[in-house]
């Protein structure tokens, strides 16, 4: 099956990426439009079907990874590692020194996912997320000193 990552069409796709947010993530952690229009978005086509979609801040150094999602139904198909994998070589070719992303501290799949890359944790932030409470991870990938 093809894969292929688009850029989003701003402010064009805006409902469809918060549509999108809200199928994978509980309500607190979907993204407000504004966010949305802030950050620099992409999907992740399988087949010419949207399966994930992750969304950039940029740094003059380093890339923050504020969202990386797949769809449930594609979860579990290699589709995370290969968005990671992916965001990697975008940050090595934009010419990044480091990668910084954080996620729920029970979101074992994309904290493995992370470490399987060569992430490392750099701190648990307490009461990080809400509804629920919930620590969160921070973690980066240094790419180049």
């Amino acid at each position: 099956m093809k894969t292929e990552f688009r850029k989003a069409v701003m402010p064009r796709e805006v409902r469809s990426l918060m549509a999108f947010d809200r199928r994978i993530f509980p309500k607190s952690d979907c993204f407000t439009a504004d966010y949305w229009l802030a950050c620099e978005p992409w999907w992740m086509l399988a087949g010419g079907r949207r399966v994930g979609c992750c969304a950039f801040e940029k740094g003059k150094k380093s890339l923050y990874i504020s969202t990386t999602g797949i769809l449930p139904k594609y979860q579990g198909m290699g589709f995370g590692q290969l968005m990671k994998a992916w965001e990697i070589s975008y940050a090595r070719y934009h010419g990044y020194q480091k990668i910084v992303t954080n996620t729920r501290k029970s979101n074992a799949a994309m904290i493995a996912v992370n470490k399987k890359f060569g992430f490392r944790v750099v701190r648990t932030m307490p009461r990080h997320y809400d509804q629920p409470v919930e620590p969160g991870v921070l973690m980066e990938l240094v790419l180049s000193r």
